[in-house]
């Protein structure tokens, strides 16, 4: 049910048509760039209309997309660009398709219900198996917040400013900045802070890397070093994927598309939103592997990888002091809007799960609880940076993205099933083509935690040996999938999916709803793939300790 205390710019929703659990989340929707009441019913004809809806709406996708740029990214893409130049470039296009389709179904998710993912996964998949998901997401979370701040004491400490204050201040900003009760006044400082990262553009020119290599490299796979570094190799190759498609984004986006009011009417404008963001994230991305791979070839820093700050060193050795001081900035600036997003997914998904008010339209005094989470988990990743030392620090960081990467295929399961729920979605549930692409990008996560583990296991494992798995896993794969065509829809009769309309389609309440049948079959494959991804995280944990155990 809706709260009584309907806000002056909202319209109450019809009980048997919504789901929305904050009143605050239907009104008009006030955008950094525009706005557009809740009436505004008018067609958008004409280049000028459609462009200032777009502005009104963009934001969403923007922020989720350079929000994965964030202090982890800059460590990841500079760690793969310093050890091993531009030879995995390839991984930022094979991604590409990977974060619009993730994100575009939480996005349908999102205009549609009207309510967060991580009360969607509990209230469909029940409480045991929807916790795993959750919990996920909390300890990721947890311990992503961290890594902003490292972020920010990297800068600092390259710019020459006291660490601990640089901390206390970048907690400050990030509070006060979601603490004006105001969602359009939070997202024009999330915007501007989304414009900031388009300062590693300049770097990359001041820079010069080899245009020719980079543009061979982006669409040309290559495995850099030999059998003895493919170990290494693949954490770096997991933690690329686990950075730029991380878990914590499914749980944001969603909830920041309700909360700025979006329905399926406008679905085309966000969706045009994601594709700038994904175009902002993805030359960002091959900017920082390349400047850093120009920094340091030929050096003795090759293959010596770090952390950011020894980054901007080089970059400052390469091209001069105002380029690594850019370069700073930028990490500081990343660092600021990853924690921004990390924090809020946090927020809005407890809210979610608990049933508090969780709006960024509301204020203090009428969110108390949203807002406490969003300060403690800050305050909290701000105490636990300031007691921890580098060394601490930098492992830290690798740990994180590429635990990203191995519990990413989980996240995407539950995505997958949520939009394939008629019931949830209606109209706008999953066609054919999304969920073969979708099962594909599972697999192939799947497969490489599966590497991931084996050379964990065995330092020394062969090529030969990396084919057999590969090998392997496209087998099981097309088992799977032939199982499923031939067997997996006998006994169900569903009739075609009528898309006419859907414009107005909002799911219903969710207690209204009945509880999907969870068949026998499908038990047997998420706990199975739920056991092999705990012991794959324990095998990250194994090759972490290792390495801390060889310094």
């Amino acid at each position: 049910m809706l709260d009584p205390k309907v806000p002056a710019d909202a319209t109450t929703v019809p009980a048997a048509r919504s789901a929305v659990l904050d009143d605050a989340h239907v009104g008009d929707i006030k955008g950094a760039l525009g706005t557009i009441r809740l009436d505004d019913t008018t067609p958008r004809h004409g280049l000028s209309a459609r462009l200032r809806t777009l502005l009104a709406i963009i934001g969403p996708g923007l922020i989720v997309m350079v929000g994965d740029n964030d202090a982890g990214a800059f460590s990841t893409y500079g760690q793969a660009g310093q050890n091993y130049g531009t030879q995995l470039l390839w991984t930022l296009l094979m991604l590409i398709p990977v974060l619009y389709v993730n994100q575009e179904m939480v996005l349908r998710l999102g205009a549609v219900t009207g309510v967060g993912h991580a009360r969607l996964i509990l209230e469909r998949f029940g409480r045991f198996w929807g916790a795993f998901s959750v919990i996920d997401l909390f300890l990721l979370n947890a311990l992503t917040l961290v890594t902003e701040f490292i972020g920010v004491t990297l800068a600092a400490g390259y710019l020459g400013l006291p660490k601990a204050a640089a901390v206390v201040l970048a907690a400050a900003i990030i509070i006060a900045s979601a603490f004006t009760g105001s969602f359009q006044r939070f997202e024009r400082v999330a915007i501007a802070l989304c414009v900031g990262s388009l300062l590693l553009v300049p770097i990359y020119f001041l820079v010069h890397p080899k245009t020719s290599q980079m543009a061979h490299d982006f669409v040309v796979p290559g495995m850099p070093g030999g059998a003895g570094q493919l170990a290494a190799v693949m954490m770096v190759i997991i933690s690329i994927v686990g950075t730029t498609v991380a878990p914590w984004q499914l749980f944001f986006q969603q909830s920041y598309v309700i909360d700025k009011r979006i329905t399926p009417r406008f679905m085309k404008y966000e969706k045009v939103d994601l594709w700038i963001g994904i175009a902002v994230v993805v030359v960002g991305a091959a900017a920082m592997m390349g400047l850093t791979a120009a920094a340091f070839a030929g050096t003795d820093g090759f293959g010596q990888f770090s952390d950011a700050a020894a980054i901007a060193q080089g970059l400052e050795d390469k091209a001069g002091r105002l380029v690594g001081v850019l370069f700073a900035i930028a990490l500081l600036d990343a660092s600021i809007i990853g924690a921004f997003a990390v924090s809020l997914s946090t927020a809005y998904a407890i809210g979610d799960v608990f049933g508090i008010k969780h709006s960024l339209h509301r204020g203090v005094k009428g969110a108390k609880g949203f807002y406490a989470v969003y300060a403690g988990l800050v305050v909290v990743a701000a105490a636990i940076t300031l007691l921890s030392n580098g060394y601490t620090q930098g492992l830290m960081t690798q740990f994180v993205q590429v635990l990203a990467g191995v519990l990413l295929p989980s996240a995407t399961v539950f995505l997958l099933l949520l939009c394939n729920d008629r019931a949830v979605l209606g109209p706008w549930v999953n066609g054919p083509r999304t969920n073969a692409f979708t099962s594909a990008v599972v697999g192939v996560l799947v497969t490489l935690s599966l590497i991931l583990t084996a050379a964990v296991v065995w330092p020394d494992i062969t090529s030969d040996a990396i084919l057999w798995i590969m090998t392997g896993c496209g087998v099981a794969g097309v088992l799977v999938a032939g199982y499923f065509f031939l067997f997996g829809r006998q006994g169900t009769k569903e009739d075609p999916i009528d898309r006419t309309g859907r414009e107005d389609w909002r799911m219903p309440p969710l207690e209204t709803l009945a509880k999907p049948a969870m068949s026998t079959a499908r038990k047997v494959g998420m706990g199975a793939l739920r056991a092999y991804l705990l012991i794959a995280m324990v095998m990250v944990i194994i090759k972490i300790v290792q390495t801390a155990l060889h310094h």
